[in-house]
């Protein structure tokens, strides 16, 4: 694999942005579609198919990069894409499995209260963790196995009081397979964000970021297309319009709701690949996971749910494991500089 790094200034901005674009994804995309759910959705294929249905909008990245490359560098290819034959059947198997995620993560929703489904989806870092030490190797420090510990512990505290927030007229049938989808879409994207780290590794060309949207936008077409089947057996395009009459906040807000929720969970995919991309899966997982009480938190601001003291307990255990994680990492940083001390100090390590 040749990862092409930006300088380290520019690496560490790329970092930030892409951790800010998967906060967005990560707590605007399940809290619109609980928003679908409660007024009246429940169309669960549609809604898996909305998290990567919005791939068109990576177009437009794409298409400010080929006209900067083709400005900057006349020598350069003049193709659109760059993505070789073999990184793309990558992409599309990988698309697949993010398919079927989507779909148990979506029917989780539907049945979950908040709480027990931030507490499963907890388990999603620790599936990372052991998937990133089979696949790519991870090497571990005591920061961040200290990291992963508390960042699942603190999603953990959530379920103390998931018994007051189960769904009324739900029957025990529907809220124990909610709870196996969940569990299931944990174990299933704690297993693709190493398998993508994989692919950046094993990839016989040159990755860099511009790539990794194309990367993205495979995926998210071939997931897209996983789902549309699903809603092609299940006649979900047929009562799409009849839904919209009927939904709670008015028919042009449904449309409304369905174009954002497109474009949120794209976010949450870019921003996933992309901190792969400037450091490692464990990192993405470890994010994503720190963002579970602040979905939480969320929830009370704008669905009033209640806010217990295990919610505040859990923030404060999720924010010391994700300090916890850079301040290894400066102390890392701070010895390979000792060791090497004409060496430029480089970017977060990307295993």
């Amino acid at each position: 694999m040749d990862v092409k790094q930006p300088k380290t200034s520019v690496s560490r901005a790329l970092l930030i942005l892409n951790c800010i674009v998967l906060a967005i994804g990560n707590c605007g995309g399940p809290l619109l579609m609980r928003l679908y759910f409660l007024h009246g959705g429940n169309r669960i294929w549609f809604s898996s198919w909305l998290e990567t249905g919005g791939w068109p909008i990576i177009l437009i990245p794409l298409i400010v990069a080929y006209f900067h490359r083709v400005k900057t560098d006349p020598t350069s290819s003049r193709k659109f894409f760059l993505m070789k034959p073999r990184l793309f059947v990558a992409s599309a198997v990988i698309g697949v499995f993010t398919g079927l995620d989507d779909y148990l993560f979506a029917y989780g929703v539907a049945r979950l209260p908040v709480s027990t489904g931030s507490l499963i989806t907890a388990s999603q870092l620790a599936f990372t963790a052991g998937f990133a030490f089979l696949l790519v190797k991870q090497k571990f420090t005591a920061y961040s196995i200290n990291s992963v510990f508390l960042l699942t512990l603190g999603a953990g505290v959530l379920a103390l009081h998931t018994s007051g927030d189960r769904p009324r007229r739900e029957s025990n049938k529907e809220y124990v397979l909610g709870f196996i989808m969940t569990l299931g879409a944990a174990l299933l994207y704690g297993f693709i964000l190493p398998l993508i780290e994989l692919m950046y590794k094993k990839a016989k060309q040159e990755i860099n970021y511009t790539l990794v949207l194309e990367i993205q936008m495979v995926m998210s077409i071939f997931a897209t297309a996983f789902c549309t089947v699903g809603m092609i057996i299940n006649n979900d395009f047929k009562v799409i319009g009849r839904e919209a009459r009927e939904f709670g906040l008015g028919e042009t807000k449904y449309y409304i709701l369905v174009i954002v929720s497109g474009m949120v969970w794209q976010c949450f995919f870019v921003g996933a690949i992309g901190v792969i991309f400037c450091g490692s899966s464990l990192l993405s997982g470890i994010v994503i996971t720190v963002l579970l009480p602040v979905t939480e938190i969320l929830a009370v601001i704008f669905y009033r749910e209640s806010f217990k003291a295990e919610k505040g307990v859990s923030l404060a255990l999720s924010l010391w494991g994700f300090l916890s994680y850079f301040y290894g990492e400066i102390k890392q940083e701070r010895k390979r500089n000792k060791q090497n001390p004409e060496t430029e100090m480089p970017s977060l390590p990307n295993p």
